[in-house]
């Protein structure tokens, strides 16, 4: 009898820390906390008017947020957590090593902003979690990492959309190629993004 097999899937981790023990606190103070650095990271906020990005990122310009403020520190412990159990899914060989956070930023994108397609070079597993998701903020892109040129196969869909709410936590292997719709929102859209490297 004939079989078909998904070879080489790419997986997308989905989860909620809105579930977990402790969410209210921890989510009024990343809130307080992303306000205070879109507030006061001068060097964030230069580096986003240099660069044309609609709204304020700590990406450029601090790298020491776990140890900044105990929101950072108490999301971090949480993250490693959602990406041990989506690692161990992954089947890596990681020998004598280990996933560790290697970075992690904020993004306050403002109505009408956007983040185009892109990868996270030098990282295992990237992932957003969700702080402020206003009615029509923009959605996660993810781009179908098959390679179609020069075939001759009719077209299919080649971006997948996930609709984020307060509290998600999205997860992927950083060589998948992905994005952020525009935030048609009246409100800023405030999430954090974060990387694990293999050390």
């Amino acid at each position: 009898m004939p079989a078909i097999k998904d070879l080489f899937a790419t997986r997308v981790y989905e989860a909620s820390l809105a579930d977990e023990r402790g969410w209210e606190r921890l989510h009024a103070d990343l809130v307080d906390a992303c306000d205070m650095l879109a507030t006061e990271d001068h060097a964030g906020r230069t580096w986003c008017r240099r660069n044309a990005y609609r709204g304020y990122t700590s990406y450029a310009s601090l790298d020491d947020l776990p140890r900044r403020a105990t929101a950072f520190g108490d999301l971090k412990r949480r993250l490693d957590k959602h990406v041990g159990a989506f690692a161990a899914r992954l089947d890596f060989d990681l020998g004598a090593g280990r996933l560790a956070l290697d970075s992690l930023w904020v993004n306050v994108l403002k109505p009408g902003g956007a983040h185009s397609g892109h990868i996270h070079p030098h990282s295992v597993i990237s992932g957003t979690m969700y702080v402020v998701t206003p009615p029509g903020a923009g959605g996660l892109r993810l781009e179908d990492p098959r390679l179609p040129l020069m075939m001759a196969a009719p077209p299919r869909p080649s971006f997948v959309t996930l609709e984020p709410a307060e509290g998600s936590v999205f997860l992927w292997e950083s060589w998948l190629r992905h994005g952020v719709l525009p935030n048609a929102a009246k409100a800023p859209r405030v999430s954090i993004s974060f990387n694990y490297a293999w050390k």
